[in-house]
């Protein structure tokens, strides 16, 4: 299945600094997989809010991006999930990050923007987000088994607070939602 079968005129304009690659999500009404490899800046910006909104306009408003291939987002790049959340959630609908490299996480945390977004660490979680009516039960975050966002050391919380990494001795804080921020 291609992505013009999945959203008609998706693949119309392309960008080889951003591929993007899309999945339906069968279980989930309106929920699209974006998987997204390259980067994001000022220059392809404008093409990434395009392609995204070529989807929403087909009433995919359940978003999931899959950030894996992703090695760099400006902060232009990040100002255009934060449109894609205007635009999805008067409809009723989310947007949910996947596998964001610890680089480009750390963008979203400089910006302030990391509490804005739900990021899930794969795609069974953020399909179970959405199944959940997008809200994320607090009940059984605890312990959480996570990364260590700068080592990528896995670790686990048995509650909200702060702590240090095991590995790197980087501080971090979890809230009570399970989100790991740094320190």
């Amino acid at each position: 299945m291609t992505n013009n079968d999945i959203v008609p005129g998706f693949d119309e304009e392309k960008d080889e600094s951003l591929k993007i690659r899309l999945q339906k999500v069968d279980q989930v009404e309106g929920c699209l997989v974006l998987y997204l490899t390259g980067y994001i800046d000022t220059y392809n910006s404008n093409f990434f809010q395009k392609r995204v909104s070529k989807a929403v306009e087909a009433n995919y408003i359940r978003l999931i991006f899959n950030c894996s291939g992703l090695n760099y987002v400006s902060s232009t790049g990040i100002g255009s999930f934060t449109a894609f959340l205007k635009q999805v959630k008067p409809r009723g609908g989310d947007l949910v990050l996947l596998e964001i490299q610890p680089k480009v996480y750390e963008v979203f945390q400089l910006l302030g923007f990391s509490q804005f977004f739900n990021i899930k660490d794969n795609l069974e979680e953020a399909v179970e987000y959405f199944l959940k009516g997008g809200q994320t039960s607090n009940k059984n975050v605890f312990p959480k088994i996570f990364k260590c966002p700068i080592c990528s050391k896995k670790l686990k919380a048995t509650k909200a607070g702060r702590f240090r990494c095991s590995e790197c001795k980087t501080i971090l804080a979890i809230d009570n939602s399970g989100q790991v921020f740094l320190g």
